[in-house]
């Protein structure tokens, strides 16, 4: 049965729509039928959405007065959008904390019916990883004010990205590299992007009740060395495990704050803790996909692999 929501017509204002996972996720709510509002910077290109069903609005994160008539009438919002990742010119981490309580803040005003945030595995236990921490900070900020909100909290992406690192990741398993964030018997949680797109369409509808944190991964999580050996068995050819954080990257970390968050980040990922629990995400989004799934779709997306796979 359709859901009140794809009902009544309202539509769902999706923040980040531009980006390789907003983008995912919008072409995941127009599946479902949902009317899409995108919330889309000045001066960012919006060429590339679609112009069936989906409407932009101009406004920025990082200018309150901007939200409120992205806001106005709609269903429900998806927060997928990031700074820490300094995809533009501009970006910080001031997105990710002060853009995204400037959020929280517009859909209380507004009363949103229902805010869908975009988390991270385990961000309320790393502290020193400062881009999961400003979602564990937005989380809590969702609960104090009151805002009907679900947080869904993915593992690490294992798919293939646009823009520069695309091209890096596939120059690495041309080399016969999988680039890998834990060293030893150390395991961690991997999951396909269009995964926690399907997953974020579907929240807006579900679950109840709401203030939930859901851990989204797939089927088990992997040490570096059985990714590689996952990748060389679908590839047919041998692979290589190389830790992301080398000596280049601690190195820099000494000048750069962004690449600090990297270096912690792969140090929390040493920890163990990056695992996720997915019996909820089983009980509301439907069967746990298989990290084969998710690995055998991103070296399709490279080329590596025949987009078609014979089942």
């Amino acid at each position: 049965m359709a859901s009140s929501s794809a009902l009544d017509g309202r539509p769902v204002l999706l923040v980040g729509a531009t980006g390789d996972l907003g983008g995912r996720t919008l072409l995941a709510l127009r599946a479902r039928g949902k009317v899409v509002r995108a919330l889309v910077r000045p001066g960012s290109d919006a060429s590339g959405l679609p112009k069936e069903g989906v409407e932009i609005v101009r406004g920025d994160m990082l200018d309150p007065p901007s939200l409120d008539p992205a806001m106005s009438g709609v269903s429900a919002v998806i927060s997928s959008a990031i700074g820490y990742s300094r995809r533009k010119k501009g970006d910080s981490l001031r997105t990710d904390f002060e853009g995204n309580h400037n959020l929280v803040d517009a859909a209380k005003r507004a009363r949103v019916p229902r805010f869908v945030f975009l988390s991270i595995l385990a961000c309320d236990q790393a502290p020193d990883v400062p881009h999961f921490w400003a979602k564990k900070v937005t989380e809590d900020y969702l609960q104090q004010q009151g805002v009907p909100f679900v947080s869904l909290r993915p593992g690490a992406f294992l798919g293939a990205p646009r823009g520069p690192y695309r091209e890096w990741m596939l120059s690495g398993l041309q080399r016969g590299q999988v680039m890998a964030m834990t060293q030893g018997s150390v395991r961690m949680t991997y999951i396909s992007p269009d995964e926690v797109a399907r997953a974020l369409a579907m929240a807006v509808d579900r679950p109840q009740p709401m203030g939930q944190h859901i851990d989204l991964g797939s089927d088990r999580p992997l040490s570096g060395a059985e990714l590689a050996e996952l990748a060389g068995r679908l590839l047919s050819r041998p692979m290589r495990m190389r830790m992301m954080a080398g000596g280049g990257m601690r190195f820099l970390a000494l000048f750069s704050p962004g690449m600090r968050g990297m270096v912690e980040m792969t140090r929390f990922f040493q920890t163990g803790k990056y695992v996720a629990d997915t019996r909820l995400q089983a009980e509301l989004f439907g069967p746990v996909p298989k990290v084969e799934d998710a690995a055998r779709q991103m070296l399709a997306d490279l080329g590596l692999l025949p987009s078609k796979i014979s089942p």
